[in-house]
């Protein structure tokens, strides 16, 4: 059942994206076609089977991966390894090539810097990175920030106190939170200071120790927001920056520090930076159209 996937749906994937038929057989599979085709699939299939021996959930997403590799010769790279279990019990793994070096950056280095389009899974792989980290008690608290930066709309607007008014735009990431723990365990980790949700602004004057600190939204963070961010890294604290650099919304006049950061420290020790592409969006496959048909639009004169 891991193997065929519900419906046999892991096998049709499989038979039309490689152009062969895949048949069972009692305790086999019989792979038809032309010799390459039916070599790659056989290497996707093994590679598949292998994952799923080992207890994996095979998805869509899995044997999409696989593919992919068959298609550039890595056939014989295996499935990523599970990063963390939801509470529901899905497992979540990185899903393409650059969600792989995204994930690999940030347990090699102490400072990850992910720039990308929106659908990349910057932000939902960087919470999964942060709470496998506590879980495994490589770090007592997560901190969550984001620059406090409208898209069109403004705050002050909204009814309440600033926690209040903040609560929405921070909404995408309690939407990861809640997809990996259930909402007794958010509720606990914020009573006891464990996790701690933030704007960008107070920031200033700490130290962050100890901490697995995440900043989304980086393109709307200035060259000095950004230093005053990078420079609370505390001892025994890891930190991970994403940001789209297309979806700008500062004010006229004031400038994105996110790919001047990236220019500046990327080369230094420990610290990696990450690009990801319209290859790497695992939304939707009609939000990877609508990001290349703005990307065209704005290359041209």
């Amino acid at each position: 059942m891991r193997l065929f996937g519900e419906f046999d749906r892991n096998l049709s994937a499989i038979e039309s994206s490689l152009d062969v038929s895949v048949q069972a057989d009692g305790d086999r599979l019989l792979l038809a076609g032309e010799s390459e085709a039916v070599e790659r699939a056989q290497g996707v299939v093994q590679r598949v089977l292998d994952a799923a021996v080992d207890g994996a959930h095979i998805t869509a997403d899995d044997v999409a991966l696989a593919l992919l590799d068959a298609r550039a010769q890595r056939a014989d790279r295996p499935l990523p390894a599970t990063l963390l279990r939801t509470h529901r019990g899905r497992e979540v793994r990185p899903r393409t090539d650059g969600q792989r070096r995204f994930v690999a950056a940030i347990e090699a280095s102490t400072l990850t810097l992910g720039i990308g389009p929106a659908g990349t899974g910057k932000t939902y792989l960087a919470i999964v990175m942060a709470v496998r980290a506590l879980k495994r008690r490589e770090v007592s608290r997560l901190i969550l920030s984001r620059p406090a930066v409208e898209a069109g709309e403004r705050l002050g607007f909204l009814p309440g106190d600033l926690r209040e008014k903040f609560d929405p735009y921070m909404r995408p990431l309690f939407d990861a939170l809640a997809e990996l723990l259930d909402d007794g365990a958010v509720n606990k980790y914020m009573e006891r200071g464990t996790l701690e949700v933030a704007p960008l602004a107070y920031m200033r004057g700490r130290t962050l120790s100890d901490a697995f600190v995440i900043l989304d939204e980086a393109q709307n963070a200035t060259d000095d927001q950004l230093k005053m961010f990078l420079t609370r890294l505390g001892s025994g604290s890891k930190m991970v920056v994403t940001g789209d650099v297309t979806q700008i919304d500062l004010p006229v006049g004031q400038r994105s520090g996110l790919r001047r950061a990236a220019a500046r420290i990327g080369t230094l020790e420990e610290i990696s930076v990450v690009e990801l592409t319209d290859a790497d969006i695992v939304r939707h496959p009609l939000v990877a159209r609508i990001v290349r048909a703005y990307e065209r639009d704005a290359a041209e004169p």
